[in-house]
């Protein structure tokens, strides 16, 4: 099988690895599209992830949606043709997998089957990223359904959004991802701190208000948006250094604060024990469930309330041989995400 390798930091070339084999409760899939996250997939590619343990070379991808192909004797979950999401390669041939979704050949596993015949949580748990999608889903647009879930595990953790009004800090992918999940769970209001180039994009959204992230003098303005009471959430999908700390004013007292992004981690998670003393109810990265969420982000895609098109083309994804431009736009903000044709 081919597969896009990050030889080291820097380095992105496609090789050809040996094939997976599905043991008893996994499933052979043929993979078919792959999203390009902005944050984990670049950092990967620069060496930067912030994140101990990552060694090199390693088979990229965590955004991948695959096609099962082939079943182990224990399978009873899923069958050939089903579109199965987060399947991906194993480490082989020397490269390790983070998560190995642009690889022509991937795995899933069948978790419920390994829960059912009584294997340890620790073993079948891991596994509740793997689930079948509804029989004519798009898989181009269903690469969105990894970022729609783990945002919505996440912004679901601060508490009831119903009648809220919520601080977006960020406009790439995940910010514009809890940007939509908010209005979709019934927030009252949603202001979006970010790049001017995305401000009529997140008007259309439905942003209430947009402020370009280097004029403090706009970013304080949104604060008309919550009047007097404040913002009763804010989630920084970025993590910058400064941040948080720049809109606390804006804060209704005892606002849910969610640090997600991770671009200056180590700092930013010692920051967080200070705004906490301050009676804000502070959630950090990782507070999240990806498999939780996605029943509901499934009902979400399919009526209609989250829609791909907003983050990038599904109809126009770039070949695998082409990986490299598919993360050169995302980060170059030419467009919020990425779809990748792995086969076909």
């Amino acid at each position: 099988m081919r597969a896009a390798i990050v030889e080291a930091p820097g380095v992105l070339a496609i090789r050809t690895l040996s094939d997976p084999v599905p043991g008893p409760y996994e499933a052979l899939t043929r993979q078919l599209f792959g999203g390009i996250c902005a944050a984990t997939d670049r950092h990967l590619v620069e060496g930067a992830l912030p994140i101990p343990g990552i060694s090199y070379p390693l088979i990229l991808g965590h955004e991948a949606i695959g096609e099962v192909i082939a079943v182990g004797a224990k399978v009873r979950n899923m069958k050939p043709g089903d579109l199965v999401t987060r399947s991906g390669a194993p480490a082989t041939d020397g490269c390790a997998a983070y998560w190995g979704g642009f690889a022509e050949l991937g795995l899933a596993s069948d978790f419920a089957a390994m829960r059912d015949d009584g294997l340890p949580e620790a073993d079948w748990s891991p596994h509740l990223i793997n689930r079948v999608l509804p029989p004519g889903t798009d898989a181009a647009a269903a690469t969105m359904m990894i970022t729609w879930r783990e945002t919505l595990s996440y912004i679901t953790r601060l508490g009831p959004v119903a009648g809220k009004r919520l601080l977006i800090l960020g406009s790439g992918g995940n910010g514009f991802s809890f940007l939509v999940l908010a209005l979709a769970l019934g927030a009252e209001a949603v202001a979006m701190v970010g790049n001017p180039g995305w401000a009529a994009h997140a008007g259309d959204a439905g942003a209430a208000g947009f402020a370009d992230y280097r004029d403090p003098a706009a970013v304080a303005g949104l604060g008309t948006i919550a009047g007097s009471a404040g913002f009763d959430m804010l989630v920084d999908a970025v993590g910058h250094s400064g941040g948080i700390e720049a809109v606390l004013p804006m804060l209704a007292p005892g606002a849910a604060i969610g640090l997600y992004g991770i671009e200056a981690l180590g700092e930013r998670m010692a920051a967080l024990k200070t705004i906490a003393a301050q009676g804000f109810d502070v959630h950090g990265p990782g507070d999240y469930a990806e498999g939780e969420a996605h029943d509901q982000a499934a009902a979400m895609m399919a009526s209609g309330a989250l829609d791909a098109r907003l983050w990038f083309d599904p109809a126009a994804p770039y070949p695998l041989d082409s990986i490299g431009d598919a993360i050169a736009a995302v980060a170059g903000r030419r467009s919020l995400k990425a779809v990748v044709r792995i086969t076909g």
